[in-house]
């Protein structure tokens, strides 16, 4: 059995408590070396065998789960944040498909919100914005056009925007081209709630002069919307005094 574990935001005590199980119970761990805290190893048995997948190859990775398979051990695959946000785990699902090796996923809590609980922020501020987009620059890995940083920014919502801290200049430059003014409030935020996290307030016409300043290249991930000021927004209309629920009567309401 292969269980596909999120390993959260950075810090090791926001893996959820089942993923901190699996990692407990496993016989094999297969991590994402150049993004996973390597303090969540201390879960891990004395005796459990560890790998660093920086440094495999997909056949390699689905040789080590096969052997493991055959031997009747449980496999742990442990990616970073979500594995369902960039994770690319689909493609090792299909093979695990082909050899017959059950799989499952535990969810992890993605960097878009470890970063939103840095800044204590939330990201559907009413009559602000009730959307979050979550995306990414085009690299190495191709962006559906009609995916594009220009027609993601027309909706004027909430963005997050992972996997882009090493081309701000031209993600501005999108930015700007999509609609969002040069003074929309933005954020960087470096290794999102790890020891070392870096936050810094910013605009969208400032975000690649921010990253030179403080020297960020990569592993850092932008937020942009007027969500970030949190000014101007108008209160949810859940907890108005003046308002009906199922479980509670609204004060002014006649008996």
């Amino acid at each position: 059995m292969v269980h596909f574990v999120g390993a959260g935001t950075g810090a090791a005590d926001l893996i959820t408590v089942r993923g901190m199980r699996f990692l407990q119970e496993a016989d094999v761990i297969i991590y994402a070396g150049s993004l996973v805290n390597p303090e969540l190893l201390q879960y891990a048995r004395k005796d459990c065998e560890i790998y660093n997948s920086a440094k495999l190859t997909l056949p390699e990775i689905i040789g080590l789960m096969k052997q493991a398979d055959s031997e009747h051990k449980m496999v742990v695959r442990l990616h970073t944040g979500d594995p369902s946000l960039y994770g690319a785990i689909r493609e090792q699902m299909d093979e695990l498909d082909q050899c017959g090796i059950e799989y499952d996923t535990c969810p992890g809590v993605s960097a878009c919100f470890g970063a939103a609980a840095s800044l204590n922020l939330e990201y559907t501020l009413p009559d602000v914005s009730q959307s979050l987009i979550i995306t990414r620059m085009e690299g190495k890995t191709k962006v559906p056009e009609l995916e594009s940083i220009e027609s993601f920014a027309t909706h004027q919502s909430t963005m997050a925007i992972y996997l882009s801290s090493g081309m701000l200049d031209e993600l501005s430059e999108r930015l700007l081209a999509g609609g969002y003014a040069p003074d929309t409030p933005a954020a960087l935020v470096y290794k999102a709630t790890w020891p070392e996290e870096e936050v810094y307030l910013c605009t969208v016409g400032t975000l690649a002069e921010t990253a030179k300043e403080h020297k960020i290249t990569k592993t850092a991930i932008v937020l942009v919307g007027e969500v970030i000021d949190h000014q101007n927004y108008k209160r949810s209309r859940l907890y108005a005094e003046d308002f009906s629920t199922e479980y509670r009567r609204a004060k002014n309401e006649h008996k």
